[in-house]
């Protein structure tokens, strides 16, 4: 089956969870993960939950699993921490948890944050993988970045990822 026959077929409504590192935001003026919200809104899917949490490795850990456990989103968006200093710890919370890594996910995201920032971009990281049949993505907290992520890789193809990951499950 072609990509569009596999998009056709795809699940056109995801569960999503969205959780916001920072040390500075709450849910008020948490402008990625509102538009990341209204975004998922948008394209037809159910966001089931949205927190803003601090940038603390045991922190990160605990919420995501607890949310994938509790309340089984097909897809956890996570935004903020994926930076270089020592405080941004995202990836190093999230990544030991994923039974299957989306490589190309951080390599793709790079190669259009270049296109846009140069060389600026090898200060952001990005990851993605499964975690208890969730597809978990970290991008970096930037609205800017938040919008390139979920435009251009994300919402496109995610009923058709949640498809491959639950069709045996």
């Amino acid at each position: 089956m072609g990509i569009n026959e596999h998009r056709k077929n795809a699940i056109k409504s995801v569960a999503i969870g969205i959780i916001t590192l920072s040390s500075t935001r709450n849910l008020e003026n948490d402008l990625s993960g509102q538009w990341i919200y209204e975004k998922a809104a948008q394209e037809g899917h159910n966001v089931i939950c949205h927190k803003v949490i601090l940038d603390h490795k045991e922190t990160i850990s605990k919420t995501i699993l607890d949310i994938i456990e509790k309340q089984r989103p097909h897809a956890l968006l996570m935004n903020g921490g994926t930076g270089v200093s020592p405080k941004d710890v995202t990836i190093e919370a999230v990544k030991p948890f994923f039974e299957k890594e989306l490589t190309g996910f951080g390599s793709i995201f790079a190669q259009l944050s270049f296109e846009q920032i140069k060389s600026a971009a090898v200060l952001s990281r990005a990851a993605a993988g499964i975690i208890q049949n969730t597809i978990v993505f970290c991008m970096p907290g930037s609205l800017k970045a938040v919008k390139l992520a979920c435009e251009q890789l994300i919402f496109p193809d995610l009923g058709h990822l949640v498809n491959h990951l639950w069709e045996d499950a």
